[in-house]
């Protein structure tokens, strides 16, 4: 027989997640302002600092996002002239995204923002580590329950 006991928020591990994920992002805000770019294109314009051209397609795989979410966040960096979208001539379902000297030069921008965020969190580096390990264990645990 299953437990019939009401689910309480303060046991649930999701809850804290949540919680964090939503404060993190907020803690990032003030100084994605200055950069004029949300979260969810900071995280874009990381995998694209990172691989420099990439297809929408491995954006997606990267940051755990559809074509359907991500389309909208490709076209509003286009339009702040941060990235260019092509279609593959070889094959033309296939569409490439690349970054723009703009959006090069946010990068030396971007730069100062993880250590201001470790500086607002006030964790060492051992702890970060410490942390982002333990979080890759448990994403590794969950995509392979897939």
């Amino acid at each position: 027989m299953e437990n019939q006991e009401t689910p309480k928020l303060g046991n649930q591990l999701c809850f804290p997640f949540y919680v964090i994920a939503k404060e993190i992002t907020g803690m990032y805000r003030p100084y994605l302002e200055e950069l004029n770019i949300t979260y969810s294109q900071y995280l874009v314009m990381m995998v694209l600092w990172e691989f420099e051209r990439l297809t929408v397609n491995q954006i997606g795989e990267k940051l755990y996002l559809d074509s359907g979410t991500l389309t909208p966040l490709l076209k509003r960096l286009e339009a702040k002239s941060y990235i260019v979208r092509h279609r593959k001539k070889e094959d033309e379902r296939v569409v490439e995204v690349f970054l723009t000297e703009e959006g090069n030069q946010l990068q030396k921008k971007a730069c100062i923002i993880p250590g201001k965020m470790q500086d607002k969190l006030n964790l060492s580096e051992d702890d970060l580590v410490a942390l982002k390990e333990t979080i890759n264990k448990l994403l590794i645990k969950i995509e392979s329950k897939k």
